[in-house]
């Protein structure tokens, strides 16, 4: 079973990207079987995938809309894409580090 968690920091504002839109596709569908918003802490309450079978997920985060939200003017990145594999059972997470015009991914513990 695997399991996938996901935390957003805004680097432009310097603070946990709260209020932020996360959907979940498994490989090549195009509804997502799963979607989150973050809380206070960046985070998520629970997993966006738990006791779920490995294989290839995109998390797209929906930045445009946040920093639109927060008062940017036109920000350049819209919804941020960011495909994964998974192996049955592995635990995962995804950091992702934000700005309007730019962004960093990583693989957390």
């Amino acid at each position: 079973m695997a399991t996938l968690t996901t935390h957003v920091l805004d680097q432009h504002g310097g603070l946990p990207a709260a209020g932020l839109h996360i959907d979940l596709f498994a490989h090549e569908a195009t509804t997502p079987c799963a979607h989150a918003v973050t809380d206070t802490s960046g985070g998520l309450a629970a997993p966006l995938l738990e006791a779920g079978e490995g294989g290839h997920y995109t998390l797209r985060f929906h930045v445009r809309d946040y920093f639109l939200a927060r008062g940017v003017d036109s920000p350049f990145l819209d919804r941020v894409p960011v495909t994964i594999t998974l192996t049955h059972g592995q635990c995962a997470h995804v950091g992702l580090l934000i700005t309007p015009w730019a962004y960093s991914v990583y693989r957390g513990s």
